[in-house]
């Protein structure tokens, strides 16, 4: 690699910085993903009303996306990108992984069934993006940037609703609505926006975690947090394989195994946009091994995060910003973010003081993520060519993907494995965009290279993954 490729990082990729270095930039790391990390896992459990398994499920989350990272940096057996790519739980999944703890529920389950349904299909569905990792970069003829853009839109747009009932108090509160839960909601988000209009480039990244503390503050001279029952907790998370055993349901299965496929694609983004800034090939034999490695870890840690009771794991794209503002790509860094975050992991009391984040808190921060999400799929459609055979496309792909989600009792009549499967708005509007595109002759002179006029870095503007 030569000098004019690396003039602009102060570390290059295989480069050893020395401890307070690598320790300064792995806290940067840290601080820009621990939020997304820990989040998907308190809706879940506030949803699902999981209760005292929460903390558990925090520290086994911190615990595997630490793993993660460092397998995506070293490379074992040729498994990892090679790079920076920290490991976090996706959001992805979030609205699959409810479907299929309500299923559990309707079936008379209670917490542990609810998760040992949630961790079985998700096991199994990371067989699927292990497998799809060493055909992937042949599946852009499938999962074309404007598929792409559409289901990550509908992903975004379904969770919004999750993200404004937590800030009007939370599912079934008693206190939903009450104006209290709306101020405080509304503070954390005035708070977020306004973070993240600073001209410094570290509160900025900062912004939502700063907004949590501000929340969490004045939630605390509210009388919103009590540490009550902390003292209960363990002094160290134990990882235990299948602690909550293992079950199956094709119906909750399908929807997770569609938005495995979707993950493999976004995750090549990811990688992608991280060889840029990391100034490596984006092209040639090197890059290819890099994308099938870093998809095929992707896979490979979210079996992981299911055998170790938390839910799947993505690259994460905002990781990438760190790199580019602190100019140290050294692979090696990830090591340190790994260690830091198995260590947060290892006390469950950290899970406990987050689980007491309150509601309108925790609302008013996931609004601004999911809203993220819609936006970065609203900007990889952008960035397509919309002719009227892709406007078709994301007509009926929105219209089929959002109206099951605003129409409750659509499917009533319908089998329930039916109702579970296309229930799902990411499933119904990820099929139809699929399914037309495969079938929907192409426009006269539009040829297939219009597709790739999508830049990378458009697909890594996701946050959530």
């Amino acid at each position: 690699m030569s000098s004019q490729n690396t003039n602009d990082l102060i570390y290059s990729l295989n480069a050893k910085p020395g401890a307070v270095e690598s320790g300064f930039a792995a806290l940067q790391h840290v601080l820009a993903s621990f939020i997304g990390i820990i989040t998907p896992t308190l809706i879940i459990g506030g949803v699902l009303g999981l209760g005292e398994h929460v903390p558990y499920l925090i520290s086994m989350a911190l615990m595997v996306s630490g793993v993660g990272t460092i397998i995506q940096a070293r490379r074992p057996l040729g498994m990892g990108a090679g790079m920076i790519c920290v490991q976090g739980t996706s959001f992805a999944f979030l609205s699959s992984v409810l479907a299929a703890g309500f299923i559990a529920k309707g079936q008379g389950g209670g917490p542990e069934e609810m998760l040992s349904l949630i961790f079985g299909v998700c096991m199994l569905g990371a067989f699927i993006e292990i497998f799809l990792s060493q055909f992937i970069h042949k599946l852009k003829r499938v999962i074309t940037p404007l598929v792409t853009g559409i289901v990550i839109t509908i992903i975004g747009a379904s969770l919004i609703k999750v993200g404004m009932t937590d800030l009007a108090g939370g599912f079934k509160a008693k206190d939903f609505g009450d104006p209290a839960n709306l101020m405080l909601g509304g503070v954390v988000l005035i708070s977020i926006i306004a973070l993240n209009r600073s001209s410094n480039s570290w509160i900025r990244l900062s912004s939502i975690v700063l907004g949590l503390v501000i929340g969490m503050v004045i939630a605390g001279f509210m009388g919103k947090i009590s540490f009550a029952n902390l003292s209960s907790l363990p002094v160290i998370s134990i990882p235990v394989p299948f602690k909550y055993g293992f079950s199956f349901d094709w119906s909750a299965f399908l929807p997770i195994a569609m938005i495995y496929l979707i993950t493999a694609i976004e995750s090549t983004g990811d990688i992608t946009a991280n060889c840029m800034v990391s100034k490596q090939p984006i092209k040639g034999d090197e890059y290819i091994a890099r994308v099938r490695g870093g998809v095929f870890a992707d896979g490979f840690n979210s079996l992981l995060a299911a055998v170790f009771n938390t839910f799947p794991n993505t690259t994460f794209s905002q990781n990438n910003g760190v790199i580019q503002l602190t100019g140290v790509a050294s692979r090696h860094i990830a090591l340190y973010i790994g260690a830091i975050l198995i260590l947060l992991g290892l006390f469950p009391m950290i899970g406990g003081i987050l689980q007491q984040i309150p509601k309108p808190v925790l609302g008013g921060a996931t609004l601004v993520m999911f809203g993220t999400v819609a936006a970065a799929g609203i900007k990889i459609i952008a960035s397509e060519h919309l002719d009227r055979r892709k406007l078709l496309i994301m007509a009926v792909a929105f219209g089929m993907g959002l109206g099951v989600s605003m129409t409750p009792g659509l499917l009533d009549q319908l089998p329930k494995m039916v109702q579970s499967v296309f229930g799902s708005p990411i499933t119904t509007g990820g099929m139809a965009a699929i399914i037309l595109s495969l079938l929907l002759p192409e426009e006269l002179g539009e040829s297939d290279s219009v597709a790739d006029e999508t830049t990378v870095s458009d697909l890594s503007a996701v946050q959530a993954d």
